[in-house]
């Protein structure tokens, strides 16, 4: 499994695209948003039910949007909480940016390396085809895998760092499966922000 460079990366992908950008924010930006998510966000602890057993979700999440849509994945309903003014800038400068639309956005606490989220694809319905997600990392870096779902030469990992920005298209989430795995090295606190359009 190939660790990528940290570098500004685009990954021309068997069917599907991956955008890496390592300084999206600058690390005055990025320490000032941790900070507020990890004080302002009133985050959940939901149960997940995997192969007919029930648990604590190995994260914590929260879930905001400027219209009413419910998000469910893994028999988890999200109701969505309004965009906060420092989240819907944050929005507007990822859709200023890049072109692409968003509605709404999926965040995740790891608070240490036991926090994890295993091996899936973000293409749930209400994300229709070819979905765009931005997701943007804060904190402590984790590694960010991912493979093809037939290609078995295709699988790469790439280091998320403290205010980087990947964005995944094309694709990806219909071919491609990613998860951010545990580890078992001391680690601090992680958050992400995953904007995405939700119809």
């Amino acid at each position: 499994m190939d660790l990528l460079s940290t570098e500004k990366t685009i990954l021309k992908l068997p069917q599907a695209c991956i955008t890496y950008i390592p300084n999206f924010l600058n690390i005055n930006e990025a320490h000032e948003l941790f900070g507020y998510l990890r004080k302002d966000v009133d985050w959940q602890h939901d149960d997940i039910t995997l192969f007919g057993k029930t648990y604590k979700q190995p994260r914590l999440t929260a879930f905001y949007s400027d219209t009413k849509r419910t998000y469910t994945y893994s028999n988890i309903t999200m109701e969505p909480r309004l965009f906060t003014p420092k989240l819907l800038k944050l929005k507007r400068q990822l859709e200023l940016t890049f072109g692409y639309q968003f509605n709404s956005v999926l965040l995740n606490l790891y608070r240490d390396g036991s926090d994890s989220n295993g091996w899936h694809a973000d293409n749930e319905k209400e994300l229709g085809k070819k979905p765009v997600i931005a997701s943007i990392s804060l904190g402590a870096e984790r590694l960010f895998h991912f493979k093809h779902r037939t290609l078995k030469h295709e699988r790469h990992k790439l280091k998320l760092e403290h205010g980087s920005l990947l964005i995944m298209s094309g694709e990806m989430q219909e071919y491609w499966l990613h998860q951010i795995p545990k580890t078992k090295k001391p680690i601090g606190e992680r958050i992400n922000l995953t904007f995405r359009h939700i119809i």
